[in-house]
């Protein structure tokens, strides 16, 4: 018998049990759609990480102070503090080898209030120039100008001047804005509050870095005046005279401060978050396969019950001269075409699922929108990826998965006996 007949009689077959047959086919669907969404949004976080790191310049380090270390037991040694990076430090930084430069700048959180509206922000304190520095490819709105030395002057990022949920502006250019900062009176250790009026001599356009496109730039004195700070910087930013040198300047900083002192490069953080979204990712991939599995033990069930309740038409096909190699063919096309439509559909929903959860989980404003007081830090929005190399694989491993589970019912079919089959 042709292979077209084969396909009709299983086709029948099939939709004869539309019910099972529809069931089973979304357990092949549900296995692989997650593995398909799964990989798309692995891929998409890799791309958006590394699209966020370019924006960097590659010869940069990230100082900031290392953790404080403690010794367990009465009477051992005093405990090790963190270094403190005062401006004798940034000299000694800037003596060594192949570094190019250093930029200190003092970190704190405070509320930003212009024209009635209130959002909190991180505000950096340094030289605004050097930010073209750290972030070479840095654009800024029509009209920008940024100097150094100017204590009245604001350069904010993008997100800070249209903050995602508002309907209006935040920020405009040649707006004065009111910044608020918190901290503890050394004297009598009391909370206490400072404000100083800025105004906002620049905008950056968006960058694509969340980090960077949710700060606020102010002087770097201004800023240790605002933030009571007594001349500690909170970070630094090392910049290694190319590339290659990196490696070589991080190891004399660590040779010099031990683990006294926090770097990190963009390299580091890039393997970092790679390596625990590799292993989110396979955890979670191997949730999905599971359901793959549990797909497949529907395919046998569900031809299993197909032989069962086919036994007399089986014993028939048998009596006319129907071959062991047809039976078997047959519920085999049956699992192959169980397979097709599963992968099929699988592989097509799990791409639209892939972009329907990074609508749901990106872009979300965290904290309050405009008007009232509320943070103005959006999620990223990540977008999936897909290569085809990885669809096909994916659709080829639940198509042989179906085809396997297939093999057992199969086989069953094909060995029954024809007299016993007919006596049933």
């Amino acid at each position: 018998m042709k292979i077209k007949e084969i396909v009709t009689l299983a086709s029948d077959a099939l939709k004869e049990r539309k019910a099972r047959s529809a069931l089973t086919i979304m357990m092949v669907v549900v296995g692989s759609s997650l593995m398909v969404a799964l990989n798309g949004i692995s891929a998409g976080q890799s791309n958006f990480i590394q699209h966020q790191l370019n924006t960097l310049a590659p010869n940069v380090l990230f100082v900031s102070s290392g953790q404080r270390s403690f010794r367990g037991g009465g009477g051992g040694p005093a405990p090790l503090a963190s270094i403190t990076i005062n401006a004798a430090v940034v000299t000694r930084m800037s003596s060594l080898p192949f570094v190019q430069q250093v930029v200190p700048s003092y970190q704190g959180q405070a509320s930003l209030e212009s024209q009635g509206n209130f959002v909190n922000s991180q505000i950096s304190a340094m030289d605004p120039q050097k930010v073209y520095l750290i972030t070479p490819n840095l654009q800024l709105t029509d009209g920008s100008v940024i100097k150094s030395n100017d204590p009245s002057a604001m350069l904010v990022g993008d997100s800070i001047a249209n903050p995602p949920g508002m309907t209006t502006r935040f920020l405009s250019l040649g707006q004065i804005v009111k910044v608020t900062s918190s901290y503890i009176d050394p004297n009598t250790s009391e909370p206490k509050t400072q404000s100083k009026s800025f105004i906002v001599k620049g905008i950056m356009q968006p960058t694509g870095n969340n980090r960077l496109d949710n700060t606020v730039l102010i002087d770097r004195n201004t800023g240790n005046t605002l933030f009571h700070k007594s001349g500690k910087y909170d970070n630094l930013v090392v910049l290694a005279q190319s590339p290659d040198y990196v490696g070589l300047v991080q190891q004399e900083i660590t040779s010099l401060y031990g683990s006294t002192i926090g770097i990190i490069t963009p390299k580091a953080i890039l393997q970092s978050r790679q390596q625990f979204v590799s292993g989110n990712n396979a955890f979670i991939q191997s949730v999905a396969f599971i359901a793959l599995l549990v797909g497949a033990i529907g395919i046998i069930t569900t031809l299993y019950t197909s032989v069962n309740e086919r036994v007399h038409e089986i014993g028939t096909m048998k009596a006319i001269g129907a071959q062991k190699t047809f039976i078997l063919s047959l519920f085999l096309m049956e699992a192959v075409i169980i397979g097709i439509f599963g992968s099929t559909l699988g592989v097509v929903t799990g791409i639209g699922g892939a972009f329907i959860m990074s609508d749901f989980t990106g872009g979300v404003q965290s904290g309050g929108g405009g008007g009232g007081g509320g943070g103005s830090a959006a999620e990223p929005h990540i977008t999936p990826a897909f290569q085809a190399s990885d669809l096909f694989t994916v659709w080829m491993l639940s198509f042989i998965i179906s085809l396997i589970a297939g093999l057992y019912p199969a086989w069953k079919a094909s060995r029954l006996s024809p007299i016993l089959a007919l006596r049933r």
